[in-house]
C-alpha cells in the first residue's frame, strides 16, 4: 500500500495544485501534477546516481548504462522497445547528469500504461548481454568523438576538468576514451545493481493523468523492484555532502585544435543548490551574460562586435558549483575579447549591478521560469529534481517571490565574493602552446 503524503512544508505555504506524492513500500517514491487541457502524459524514472558517484575505474559507467537499458531485457527486445514507441507516436529516451539518471516517456494519455511498463522493465530487468555492451560501446566512444568535434562542448569539459580538479565533478559525464574502453561488463552491471534501487528513485508524471491510476501502475510495474529492497525501507533524503574543498588558484587549460574560432571559457567556483543566495546568482548571471541586454552581450558584441556568441552560465551541485563565461571569435581577436571579458568581470565584482539591471534580470527569470513551464516534459522534470535534490515540491510562486526579493546589494555582495576570485580558464583553439595565448589569460 502507498502513504499519500502531505506536500506542506511548515511556513512555505500550500503545494502546487494538482501535484501529489506517494512513497510506496522499499522507498520508492512516486509525485505527479495533473496539467488541465492536455491529452499527453510525461513520465520519467529517475535515479538520484550521476557520474559524480563513479569511481575512477567506474568513470562514464552512468551514460554507458544510459545507453546499454534499452538494448533488451528479458521480456523485450531493443527493437520491440523501440516499435512499441512507434506505433503509438510516443517519445522515449534518457540522459545522464553529474548527480542524476533519468529514463523518460512522452505518449497520449492513453498509453500511459505502455510508457510505465516499458520503463521499469529497462530499468530494473535489462540483460547487459556481452554482445551488447560491445555494440553501445562503439556508439558512445563515438559519442566522445562527436563531442571532440564541437569546440564548444569541449571547452566547458576541459573548464569542468580543471576547475575541480581532483574531484568527481570534474569528471566528464560521459567518461573518457581509455575508460570507455576499459569499461568491463562486470563493472557496469555492479554500478546498475549497486545504485539502480528504488529508495533512489522517483518515478514524476505530469499531464491528463489521476495520482491514484499512476500509482497503481507503478507498483505493480515496479513492484519487484520494491520488494527485493525490503517493505518499510525508506527513500534516501537529498544529499548533502561536505562542501567541495576546492584548490582556489588560477588554471589555464588549452587543447591546441585546427578550428576556425578560438573558444575561451573562464570562471570561478560558485555555490550549491542550499544556499540561500542562489537567486541571487541567478539574477547576477542573467544581467551578466544572460541575453541580449546583459553587459557581456552588449560589450562584447554589440558595441564591439567581436564574437557572434557570448554568454555567462552557472550550476549549483548538492556541495559547489560554478560561474563561467563562454565566447567564441576569431583567433586574432582572442586577445581583445579576454580584456574586455575580464574588464566587465572586473567591474561588477568591484561595483554589483544596477537597479535597472537587477530589476531587468528579474523580468527574464520570471518570465523564463513560467513560460518553460508550459509543456509537461518541463513540469515532469521540475517535480523530479524538487524531490531528489530538496525532498519537497516548491510552487511556482515560491519560486518567484524568492527572485523578487533580491535586491541590489544582494548581488553586488555576491558578485563581489565571487568573482574576484582566481579565475580558471580553458582554451580550444589553433594555439601550439600556452605562450600564443593574449598575456591577460596566461597570468590568470
Amino acid at each position: 500500500m502507498s502513504r499519500l503524503t502531505d506536500l506542506v512544508t511548515p511556513g512555505v505555504g500550500a503545494p502546487a495544485p494538482g501535484v501529489l506524492r506517494s512513497e510506496l513500500p522499499g522507498g520508492l517514491r512516486v509525485v505527479t501534477e495533473a496539467v488541465a487541457g492536455v491529452r499527453s502524459v510525461s513520465l520519467g524514472i529517475w535515479i538520484g546516481i550521476g557520474s559524480r558517484d563513479e569511481s575512477p575505474a567506474q568513470a562514464g559507467a552512468a551514460h554507458f548504462l544510459e545507453h546499454l537499458l534499452f538494448k533488451g531485457t528479458r521480456l523485450r527486445s531493443a527493437a520491440s522497445i523501440a516499435e512499441a514507441f512507434d506505433a503509438v507516436g510516443g517519445d522515449l529516451n534518457a540522459f545522464t547528469s553529474k548527480e542524476h539518471t533519468c529514463y523518460y516517456a512522452q505518449v497520449l494519455d492513453t498509453d500511459l500504461a505502455l510508457a510505465v511498463d516499458v520503463l521499469a522493465d529497462v530499468v530494473t530487468d535489462a540483460l547487459l548481454d556481452p554482445a551488447d555492451v560491445e555494440l553501445e560501446r562503439g556508439v558512445v566512444l563515438d559519442e566522445i568523438a562527436m563531442r571532440d568535434d564541437d569546440p564548444e562542448d569541449l571547452v566547458g569539459e576541459m573548464f569542468d576538468e580543471a576547475l575541480f580538479s581532483g574531484h568527481p565533478l570534474g569528471r566528464p559525464v560521459i567518461g573518457s576514451e581509455a575508460s570507455v574502453r576499459g569499461m568491463a561488463r562486470d563493472t557496469l552491471h555492479s554500478f546498475w545493481r549497486d545504485h539502480y534501487r528504488t529508495p533512489r528513485m522517483v518515478v514524476a508524471a505530469t499531464g491528463n493523468l489521476t495520482h491514484s491510476h499512476v500509482v497503481g501502475l507503478v507498483g505493480a510495474a515496479l513492484g519487484a523492484a520494491c520488494v527485493r529492497a525490503g517493505a518499510g525501507v525508506a527513500s534516501v533524503p537529498p544529499r548533502r555532502p561536505d562542501p567541495a574543498d576546492l584548490v582556489e588558484r588560477p588554471r589555464l587549460v588549452l587543447r591546441g585544435e585546427d578550428t576556425e574560432q578560438a573558444h575561451l571559457m573562464l570562471g570561478v567556483p560558485g555555490v550549491s543548490r542550499y544556499d540561500p543566495r542562489r537567486p541571487a546568482l541567478a539574477v547576477l548571471n542573467s544581467a551578466l551574460g544572460g541575453g541580449p541586454s546583459s553587459r557581456l552581450f552588449q560589450q562584447v558584441r554589440e558595441r564591439r562586435g567581436l564574437a557572434y556568441s557570448v554568454y555567462s552560465t552557472y550550476t549549483t551541485y548538492a556541495d559547489t558549483g560554478s560561474v563561467a563565461v563562454y565566447a567564441g571569435c576569431a583567433p586574432a581577436r582572442l586577445g581583445e575579447v579576454a580584456s574586455v571579458v575580464l574588464e566587465v568581470l572586473a567591474e561588477v565584482a568591484a561595483g554589483g549591478i544596477s537597479p535597472a539591471e537587477v530589476a531587468r534580470a528579474q523580468g527574464n527569470l520570471r518570465g523564463g521560469l513560467v513560460l518553460g513551464l508550459e509543456d509537461t516534459p518541463s513540469r515532469m522534470n521540475r517535480l523530479a529534481r524538487a524531490e531528489l535534490d530538496h525532498g519537497r515540491q516548491r510552487t511556482i510562486a515560491e519560486s518567484l517571490d524568492q527572485i523578487a526579493a533580491v535586491t541590489p546589494a544582494d548581488v553586488a555582495a555576491l558578485a563581489k565574493e565571487l568573482l574576484a576570485a582566481p579565475l580558471t580558464t580553458s582554451v580550444v583553439g589553433p594555439y601550439d602552446d600556452e605562450a600564443e595565448l593574449p598575456a591577460s589569460l596566461r597570468s590568470g
